[in-house]
């Protein structure tokens, strides 16, 4: 007798499925709204000023929050995507970027803090995120579509999971590396849970926390040509022209828009993360 038939593991990963589609669709049309209406607001916001406006404000948030160099290749570089005339969709890609990232934080902080005061909740916790992890990536398109349909609704969903995990970890890891003299002074001055959490640890654990959403807004990023087959928008559906077309020059435009927008977002989010590791003494 053949084991398959008797433990049927993607079976019963279709039965539960099909249960949750049947019985909570009201949960993800919620869901979809919401995610839908965070991404026409920052789509808005994004694409409804002059390119050349935009421009002027990345670079000056490069130029203030990163250094001069980093400045002068964001003017250059978004520069260069107007001129490919990818803005438009480079912008879709940020929208979409900045969408996940944001629930993706609002998600991972607090439960890397959880993990980080209960050994038990990260000994659950940590196992979930290796899988996770090391899921390949594509899989994650198959319950998004299944659940929320074509479009860049299940892109977002699925690139939030993605990069959910080193935004848990990295808080987590903060949290519990906050040296023990620190508590033991915030305690000794009366300092209630919320006080030693908002005035002594998360403070001195900000740059590691900063490390982890570096690394969120990096997974996000990779996930955007994935994200792409699925109706995500943005850039990742031009690369995937260029590769189903075998349009080299489209596929390739498309990637260096990718690379220009991940070096901006890397360089300013490592500055910030610096400039906390030297607020607090690090």
């Amino acid at each position: 007798m053949d084991i398959r038939s008797i433990i049927d593991i993607g079976g019963g990963f279709e039965v539960i499925v099909t249960w949750l589609r049947n019985n909570m669709g009201w949960l993800f049309s919620i869901i979809s709204d919401g995610v839908n209406g965070m991404l026409g607001i920052s789509r808005w916001v994004l694409q409804t000023p002059p390119t050349f406006v935009m421009i002027g404000i990345f670079t000056a948030i490069a130029w203030f929050v990163a250094s001069k160099g980093v400045g002068v290749f964001t003017f250059l570089g978004f520069g260069l995507i107007w001129y490919m005339g990818l803005w438009t969709l480079t912008m879709s890609t940020l929208a979409l970027v900045f969408s996940s990232v944001v629930i993706a934080l609002v998600l991972g902080v607090p439960l890397g803090i959880w993990g980080a005061k209960s050994d038990k909740v990260w000994n659950v916790m940590r196992p979930t995120l290796d899988f996770m992890q090391t899921l390949p990536a594509f899989v994650y398109l198959i319950p998004a579509v299944l659940f929320f349909r074509l479009g860049p609704v299940p892109g977002v969903i699925a690139t939030l999971v993605f990069a959910l995990p080193p935004a848990v970890r990295l808080t987590n890891l903060g949290i519990r590396q906050v040296p023990k003299e620190i508590k033991e002074a915030a305690l000794s001055f009366g300092c209630t849970n919320r006080q030693m959490l908002l005035k002594a640890e998360l403070p001195v654990a900000l740059p590691t926390i900063m490390a982890g959403i570096n690394q969120t807004i990096m997974l996000a990023l990779s996930m955007v040509v994935i994200a792409g087959m699925i109706g995500a928008g943005g850039l990742g559906n031009e690369v995937l022209r260029g590769i189903t077309q075998l349009r080299i020059d489209v596929g390739f435009e498309g990637g260096i828009a990718i690379v220009i927008l991940a070096i901006f977002l890397d360089r300013v989010t490592q500055a910030l993360g610096t400039a906390s590791q030297k607020r607090t003494g690090g």
